[in-house]
C-alpha cells in the first residue's frame, strides 16, 4: 500500500478516529491540480510537536510543483502537501520536549537533516544526501509540507520567535535564510561592489542581506519595473531594468538569481577580473553551456550555494530588527481556502513579490 493510499483509507475511516486526527491540507496532486484534503493528525511522538500552523509564503518551487509537476529532477510520483515557509503555535508537546511551552509562537525549520552521512558528520548539514525537506518530491516517499491547518514536527526544527517578531512575518525566515547563507558563501561583503541578476524574492532578500552586511554598492537588475521598485526601498543603489538597459559596470561579487542559462554569461561580464560569481538560482536539471573560458581567463570564483543551515535563527533576529523587511516584500496575502487565487498571482512579476497564505482562514 503507498503512502498516498493509507492516507485515503485513513481518511474514509475518519468515522472511526476522533476529530482532532485529521486537518485539512493543500495537496498537489499532478500539474494545475491542487486540493484542500482532509489529511491525518497523528498525536506528537516523545520528541515531536503540533503545531498550528498560521502563515506560509508561497515559494518558486510550490510555484514549479503546481505548473510541472516537479522542481529539476524532484518529481511528484504521488500527491504532496506544499509549503516549506511556514510559522505557527505550539499546541501539543511529546513527553520529551522540555524546551517548548504551549501557546509559544514559532516559526518552523523546514530542513531535517539524517546527522550521519559524510556532510552531516563535517558540518554541511544543508548538503545531507539523506535530507528530508517539508515539502519536497525529492525523496519516495515524498516529504509533505507545512500548508495545513496542523502538523506534527520534530521539537529541533522548531524555533521560538524573538522579541518583537509576529507570526507574519516569521514565515520569511526561510527565504531569508537562503540569502544569508548565499552571503556566507560570498565572505565579506562590508565594502564591496555587488550586483544581484533577478530580483525575485531570493534577489530581493540578497539586496536586503547584503545592505545589512554593510556592501558599499548594491545594483539590482530584472527584467519587470516592480521588483525593481522593491529592490530600491530595500537598499538597492541602483536599479536596471535589463529589458531596457545595459549596465555598463563590473562588480566584485554577482549574484546570479535568475536560475536561467541564457543569463549566465552576462553574470560572468560583469563579474570584475579576480572577482566573485555566486550562482544562487537553481539551473534546470541536465547539461548547461557554461562559458568555462572566461571563467577560467578573467579567474573567478564561481561558488554554488545550496538552501541554508545555522543562518535560520539569523534571519530570524534580522527579520525583528527590520520588520519593514517583511512589509516591503509580501505584497498579497490570501486565506487558504483562495489557494487558486494566490497561485495566480503568485508567478505575475508585474505586481507580486510574496504571495502568503493564512493557513488558519
Amino acid at each position: 500500500m503507498t503512502r498516498w493510499s493509507t492516507l485515503n483509507v485513513y481518511s474514509e475511516a475518519s468515522n472511526r478516529e476522533t476529530a482532532s486526527s485529521l486537518t485539512e491540507a493543500l495537496v498537489i496532486h499532478a500539474p494545475h491540480d491542487l486540493r484542500l484534503d482532509p489529511a491525518p493528525l497523528p498525536q506528537p511522538g516523545p520528541d515531536e510537536v503540533r503545531v498550528d500552523m498560521a502563515w506560509g509564503g508561497i515559494c518558486g518551487s510550490d510555484l514549479h510543483y503546481f505548473a510541472h509537476g516537479g522542481v529539476g529532477a524532484s518529481v511528484l510520483h504521488a500527491p504532496m502537501v506544499l509549503g516549506h515557509e511556514v510559522s505557527g503555535t505550539v499546541s501539543a508537546m511529546g513527553r520529551d520536549v522540555t524546551d517548548l511551552a504551549v501557546g509559544q509562537a514559532v516559526a518552523i525549520h523546514p530542513a531535517r537533516p539524517c546527522g550521519h552521512c559524510p556532510e552531516c558528520t563535517r558540518g554541511r548539514r544543508n548538503l545531507c544526501r539523506n535530507m528530508q525537506f517539508l515539502g519536497s518530491a525529492a525523496r519516495d516517499p515524498h516529504t509533505d509540507g507545512g500548508f495545513r491547518r496542523a502538523m506534527i514536527v520534530r521539537a529541533t526544527q522548531l524555533h521560538p520567535l524573538p522579541p518583537g517578531l509576529d507570526l507574519r512575518r516569521a514565515c520569511l525566515a526561510e527565504p531569508l535564510s537562503v540569502a544569508l547563507h548565499a552571503i556566507a558563501r560570498a565572505g565579506d561583503v562590508r565594502g564591496r561592489s555587488v550586483m544581484v541578476q533577478g530580483s525575485g524574492p531570493i534577489g530581493l532578500l540578497l539586496v536586503a542581506g547584503l545592505a545589512h552586511h554593510g556592501a558599499e554598492r548594491i545594483v539590482a537588475t530584472d527584467l519587470e519595473g516592480f521588483p525593481l521598485q522593491c529592490a530600491d526601498r530595500l537598499g538597492a543603489d541602483a536599479c536596471y531594468n535589463t529589458r531596457h538597459a545595459t549596465v555598463e559596470e563590473e562588480f566584485d561579487i554577482v549574484f546570479e538569481a535568475t536560475g536561467v542559462p541564457a543569463a549566465l554569461p552576462g553574470a560572468i561580464t560583469h563579474t570584475r577580473r579576480g572577482g566573485m560569481l555566486v550562482q544562487v538560482g537553481m539551473f534546470p536539471p541536465g547539461d548547461v553551456a557554461v562559458p568555462v573560458a572566461q571563467i577560467i581567463s578573467r579567474e573567478l570564483d564561481f561558488r554554488g550555494t545550496f538552501r541554508f543551515d545555522t543562518e535560520f535563527d539569523a534571519a530570524l533576529a534580522l527579520l525583528a530588527e527590520r520588520p519593514e523587511i517583511a512589509d516591503i516584500l509580501v505584497t498579497q496575502q490570501f486565506p487558504m481556502r483562495d489557494f487558486a487565487t494566490a497561485f495566480a498571482i503568485a508567478p505575475d512579476r508585474r505586481q507580486a513579490a510574496k504571495v502568503l497564505l493564512s493557513l488558519s482562514a
